[in-house]
């Protein structure tokens, strides 16, 4: 158990760093104030692999981090919606089956369902409902970029995450396939 810990400890720093400096990569849309993130890949892999908690401390340390690196203020309902990303899809690491060593049709389609969702949760209701009950900002304004902002990140998590995935199953053992004879 304590193995895992320390694992587990390193993969949170390791993965908020990663956050932090692929965040760092801002590709506008036309939205104001709203870029294609492409972090959230790495986010899902770690949350798969190592599970919720992991998940959560990746997004908020490693957004905290890279708001406060950017210059423009800690924006907290981002910033926890972020975590609630990386808790959500980690809740459901013992559905995907990639530290088996398989990571087949099935484990990519509900891997994306459950991404999709939590995608859309976070970033469509949450962190714009956050925005206008903490920070009073326009609905309308902040509604559309979490909108876009899910949609994007539900698209390079699709992609990457997928790709990440499938590439770490392939360095696993799969379950049963070093059977004596």
């Amino acid at each position: 158990m304590k193995n895992q810990s320390i694992k587990q400890v390193v993969a949170i720093g390791v993965g908020a760093a990663l956050f932090v400096v692929i965040g760092m990569i801002s590709i506008p849309t036309p939205v104001p104030n709203t870029s294609i993130q492409l972090q959230y890949a790495v986010q899902s892999l770690l949350s798969i692999i190592f599970g919720p908690l992991v998940g959560l401390l990746v997004g908020l340390i490693g957004h905290a981090v890279k708001d406060s690196l950017a210059g423009y203020g800690l924006w907290w309902t981002w910033i926890i919606a972020s975590g609630l990303f990386g808790l959500a899809v980690g809740l459901f690491r013992k559905y995907i089956r990639v530290t088996q060593g398989v990571f087949e049709l099935k484990d990519i389609v509900f891997f994306n369902l459950i991404q999709i969702v939590a995608n859309a949760l976070v970033w469509g209701v949450l962190a714009p409902l956050g925005d206008v009950v903490i920070y009073q900002e326009a609905a309308e304004k902040v509604f559309a970029q979490g909108i876009v902002a899910g949609i994007a990140n539900a698209v390079t998590v699709a992609i990457a995450g997928t790709l990440l995935l499938l590439a770490y199953s392939r360095t696993q053992t799969r379950s049963g396939s070093l059977k004596k004879d």
